[in-house]
Parts: structure tokens; C-alpha cells; sequence
């Protein structure tokens, strides 16, 4: 795996996707991958082998395909033995909308999505903006931070759990748990590990839900436990794999995406000087980024109910499929320059949050948040750059994400 034509003449597994090398060699491998072939073999550790999507025409069209299931169980019968195997832990939280298909995906989507409606999103501009300047006001007698510890991680947790109405104290548990939820255990003493932390996640829902229960409030759990209430709405299940997404999908795409574009702006001085000259560029350097450095960088896993054809290859029903959004977003066919972080592109198809069905419920929330944080940061903190060499900049080993371990700056 130390070369280009090493990682070709494999099948990938997900210690291989998930590893901090191939994230700082991904583009390059995608390149090639786009080139060469139009799916990359992959096999991962009980949960079965399929196929690594790349291009981007691929990726929209699969995105869609209703042969693709997220809810491994509407492909395999209970007796078959290669039935994907999740943490024992796992399984009570795997009941949400992203591993759901219709009818359950519609019926859990509709419960939540009035909540992230553009409208209802926009109320909470004020709050983002207090939020963002609370945190600078820390930092800012310093002359430096850890972006990521200091301002990434803290502005959207605090957003989702007051949305969700999670106590101040609570919070900063979620950042190991959803390392936990979003990641793979590669051998048995890390399964181990996530089975235990997956289980303290599960009784800290049970005693939130309880607390709730016994004094509900203007909140989005307590919203939920009122449908759960009224019976053929929500099971108990389906209630706690809820507010788990909602927690570890509230937060972490937006870590993501605050520190990547701050990263993308600080790596390309033009585009940087450019926005401050033309803050009225910001929505269209948001979407740059999330097509640039997309802070979801695999999708989550899809089944084939029936056998496809796909370029010559043949899918067989129980193959998983993978879609690179990275990888997308970066597809040369779709997007002139594509590998030029350029804050003006036109027309910019990225799939950062996904298409189709599955598409971001909080897309109007991470965009937003991101808007803020960064004008704010732009705003405050001037000749703000990169402490250490950018080369020293490493991306965390991690399947699903593209996440930078640390983003240490300095300003006046």
C-alpha cells in the first residue's frame, strides 16, 4: 500500500479507506481511479465487498437508484450468513433515516425536516452569530488558536444541542462518541473499545430521554418523545437512533466544513484577499469549499437488492456500494480546473450533502453556520495564517470524513 501502483492491484478494505495516509494521497488515488476504472473493488470487515464509486455521473445516477438499499435488511434474510454484522451496541441506534428506506426514511424524515427548513433555520442567525463571536472573544486575547478545539468543534455542537435542548455540561461527551459512530474498528480490542463507548452513548439517551419525558420543553427531543408518545409515529428504537443522528450529523460535517474552507482560504492567498475584498462572494466560496474539501468523504454503505450491470460490471444483489463525494466533486468531466480552489466557479454541481433522497436534511444549517463562523473569523481576526508549515497539516485517519486532526493559527 506505500505506492500508486500497490493501492491499483488491490481490494481496498476500510483500515485502507480509513487510514490517515490515504487521506493525504486521496486526490491522487481518485485521479487515477476516475481514469482507469469506473468502480475500485472493496471489501470490508463484516459487512461484505462490492464497489468504490468515483465518478460523478455515477455517483448522481446511484445516488437515486431504488435498487440500492441503506437498510441492509430489506436485502438479506435473516438466515443468510453473510448478513452484515454490527457492534452489539450498535444495533438499537441504527434505527434512523440514514440506514432507512421508503416508507421508514420518509416517515422518520418528515418528523424532523420541519425543524431545518431554510425558514426556520434563518431564526437561529442571531444566536450563530453570538455563538461565533463568544468564542472569539476568547481566542482573540491570545492572538492564537487550535481552530478546530477553539472554534469548529464548539460553534455547531452548541447550536444542535440548544436545537435539540441537550444540557451545556453534556457536550463535549459527543465529540468521542461521534468518533465512535462515524468511524470503523479495524480489530478486535478498538471493536471492543467502540462497543463500550457506543454503549455509554446509548444510556446517556436513555437517561436524556427520561429527563425529557419527565420535563418536556420547546425542543426538538422533546418533540420527538411526543411523537414516540402518540404510538405509529416512533418506536423507542427508532427514538434514540434519531437524536444519536441528529447529534453526530448536527456537528460534525460543520467541524468539517469550518475548518477545511479556513484551510482551502489559507492555503490559496488570492482567493482569501479576494473574499475580503468581495465579502458578497461568501455564499459562493461556502459551496467551493464544500466541493473542494467535501467534509463528508464516503458515503454511508448501500446494498443492491437485485443484480445490475453497471460499465460492463456485473453488481450482484447483496454487493455493497460506496460513493466517493470527494471524489465527485472533484471529477475533471464535470468541473473545469477541478483541483483549483476558485471562490467565483460557476455553476457548481457539487454533491457535498449528498442528492436524491438522502440528501443533508441540515444542508440549510451547515451552510449558514459556516457563513457566520467564517465572516466572523475574517472579521476578527486579521493577518490571520497557518502557525506551522502547511505540510505539517495532517488529515485524520478516518472512513466517512475529511477532517483535519488540528488547525493551529496565529493573528493579530
Amino acid at each position: 500500500m506505500s505506492s500508486k501502483h500497490e493501492k491499483s492491484s488491490t481490494i481496498l478494505s476500510e483500515s485502507q479507506l480509513s487510514s490517515a495516509a490515504f487521506k493525504d494521497e486521496a486526490y491522487d488515488f481518485y485521479k487515477e481511479w476516475r481514469a482507469s476504472r469506473s468502480l475500485y473493488p472493496v471489501s470490508l470487515r463484516d459487512l461484505g465487498e462490492g464497489w468504490l464509486i468515483t465518478r460523478y455521473d455515477d455517483a448522481i445516477h446511484l445516488l437515486k437508484d431504488a435498487r440500492l438499499k441503506k437498510n441492509y435488511e430489506n436485502v438479506f434474510t435473516e438466515e443468510e450468513e453473510n448478513r452484515p454484522v454490527l457492534l452489539e451496541n450498535e444495533e438499537p441506534l441504527s434505527k434512523h433515516m440514514l440506514n432507512s428506506d421508503p416508507p421508514d426514511h420518509s416517515r422518520l424524515r418528515s418528523l424532523v425536516q420541519k425543524a431545518f427548513t431554510p425558514r426556520m433555520i434563518l431564526q437561529l442567525e442571531d444566536r450563530i452569530q453570538q455563538i461565533a463571536d463568544s468564542l472569539l472573544d476568547k481566542v482573540q486575547p491570545n492572538h492564537s488558536m487550535n481552530l478546530v478545539d477553539d472554534f469548529a468543534f464548539p460553534l455547531p455542537i452548541i447550536v444542535i444541542s440548544e436545537m435539540l435542548g441537550i444540557p451545556l455540561e453534556d457536550r463535549q461527551k459527543f465529540r468521542v462518541w461521534s468518533q465512535t459512530i462515524i468511524d470503523f474498528a479495524d480489530t478486535p480490542e478498538s471493536m471492543e473499545e467502540n462497543n463500550h463507548k457506543i454503549g455509554e452513548f446509548a444510556e446517556y439517551l436513555e437517561y436524556l430521554v427520561h429527563k425529557k419525558r419527565n420535563e418536556p420543553a420547546e425542543d426538538l427531543i422533546s418533540a420527538l418523545i411526543q411523537a414516540e408518545d402518540e404510538g405509529t409515529t416512533l418506536s423507542t428504537e427508532e427514538l434514540y437512533s434519531t437524536i444519536m443522528l441528529l447529534i453526530v450529523a448536527g456537528h460534525e460535517t460543520t467541524v468539517n466544513l469550518i475548518t477545511n474552507m479556513t484551510y482551502a482560504l489559507l492555503s490559496y492567498p488570492d482567493q482569501l484577499e479576494k473574499l475580503r475584498q468581495q465579502p458578497n462572494l461568501m455564499d459562493s466560496a461556502v459551496e467551493e469549499a464544500l466541493r473542494f474539501h467535501s467534509p463528508v468523504e464516503l458515503t454511508t454503505i448501500r446494498w443492491a437488492a437485485e443484480p445490475f450491470v453497471l460499465h460492463g460490471q456485473e453488481i450482484k444483489r447483496k454487493d455493497l456500494i460506496i460513493i466517493s463525494l470527494a471524489s465527485a466533486n472533484r471529477d475533471e468531466e464535470i468541473f473545469p480546473n477541478a483541483e483549483m480552489f476558485d471562490i467565483e466557479r460557476k455553476n457548481n454541481r457539487h454533491i457535498a450533502f449528498g442528492h436524491g433522497s438522502h440528501f443533508c436534511l441540515g444542508a440549510p444549517l451547515a451552510r449558514l453556520e459556516a457563513k457566520i463562523s467564517i465572516s466572523a473569523l475574517l472579521r476578527r481576526c486579521p493577518n490571520i495564517k497557518i502557525k506551522d508549515e502547511r505540510e505539517q497539516m495532517k488529515w485524520k485517519g478516518n472512513f466517512l470524513m475529511r477532517a483535519l486532526e488540528e488547525l493551529p493559527l496565529s493573528f493579530s
